[in-house]
């Protein structure tokens, strides 16, 4: 593995069950290193799944132990019920309060505002859509709309994903409904025009949590009831939107030592799916080997050739161009509440 620069973030993708592979592979890191991964970072930012991890990475926990918990914990999770087998005609499929238990004796009940004031504390960045005001929000550690928000119900609130889990707090649901199930341009943007840091100080890695393969016969779309658009929509989120995501921070900046890492899974996995956790274990372990062997991914439609990315002194094409006006203002418009300094509205904990 080459070595990390001064600053080191950490951005991880959405997947809910598949989280496994990205935990699992951190702890092979941190196995070779011989440090927890958390003290590698100084910024970590995730969605959905991702935010799980990242919190448990910022209260101290190890990426060993938050294996542990996604294979103890997978099955009682997503475990089936007569609600599950009974969706669409249900709301959702899975309370939310068993999750929120686990992350509590897990995580803690610290809040932001105490985790902030730790020495040393990384920044964390967890991204939640806002049903009521119509727009993802950036839950950071550091902004005094959120002090009041515990650790574990920030993660909980990005965890919420639509028809799996009720929504939180009566508003609240996965950060990745919007652009950000793969939360990297927000962390570069962070480093960069929010923390100060100097890109080429700067490293940041961004690890997915499993490719699904296509499908060997193209189904016949035109035919697809309501709730069959559930699985497609859900790899336009975490496939397509994602790699869109890497694009960005590969075009405007270039001289951040930039790390994408993804395995490409031999079949598909739902976001529930816990009886493929050995399987997801596996596929982490060869993805942790991927990030030790700095074997790259390169997003499915991002070209191959390094181009001229900002920040540097070659102005990016119009089309690349747009493309990042559209990146920045998706970011911008989040950065503030609708309206500045009241704090948000916690999620509150879930109903049994």
């Amino acid at each position: 593995m080459k070595p990390l620069r001064k600053y080191v973030a950490l951005a991880v993708d959405g997947g809910g069950i598949r989280g496994l592979i990205t935990a699992r592979a951190l702890a092979l890191v941190e196995a070779e290193l011989g440090v927890p991964a958390g003290s590698l970072f100084q910024l970590l930012a995730g969605t959905s799944t991702g935010a799980i991890i990242a919190a448990a990475l910022a209260a101290g926990m190890t990426a060993d132990r938050v294996t542990e918990l996604y294979l103890q914990l997978g099955a009682d999770i997503f475990k089936p019920t007569l609600r599950s087998r009974l969706w669409p005609l249900t709301r959702y499929r899975y309370p939310l309060a068993p999750l929120y238990q686990a992350l509590v004796e897990n995580i803690g009940s610290a809040t932001l505002r105490e985790h902030n004031a730790q020495p040393n504390a990384p920044v964390l960045l967890v991204p939640v859509f806002d049903l009521v005001e119509n727009r993802t929000r950036l839950v950071k550690s550091y902004k005094p709309e959120y002090a009041a928000w515990p650790l574990a119900q920030a993660a909980l609130a990005s965890c919420a994903v639509p028809t799996y889990f009720p929504v939180a707090g009566g508003r609240y649901v996965d950060g990745g409904v919007g652009s950000f199930a793969n939360p990297v341009y927000l962390a570069a943007y962070e480093t960069f025009f929010c923390q100060g840091w100097n890109p080429s100080e700067t490293t940041l890695i961004s690890i997915g949590t499993g490719r699904s393969p296509l499908p060997a016969k193209t189904p016949r779309f035109d035919r697809y009831y309501a709730w069959q658009w559930v699985e497609p929509i859900e790899g336009a989120f975490l496939q397509s939107a994602a790699d869109q995501q890497v694009h960005l921070v590969q075009t405007f900046f270039g001289e951040l030592d930039f790390r994408r890492f993804q395995v490409d899974m031999t079949e598909p996995v739902a976001l529930d799916d816990a009886r493929n956790l050995p399987a997801l274990e596996d596929y982490g372990i060869a993805l942790g080997r991927k990030i030790l062997n700095d074997e790259l991914d390169l997003a499915q439609w991002s070209p191959r050739r390094v181009l001229p990315r900002y920040p540097s002194q070659y102005p990016p094409r119009p089309l690349e161009l747009g493309i990042g006006l559209l990146g920045a203002y998706l970011v911008a418009r989040t950065v503030e509440p609708g309206k500045p300094g009241e704090p948000a509205p916690t999620p509150g904990e879930p109903d049994a």
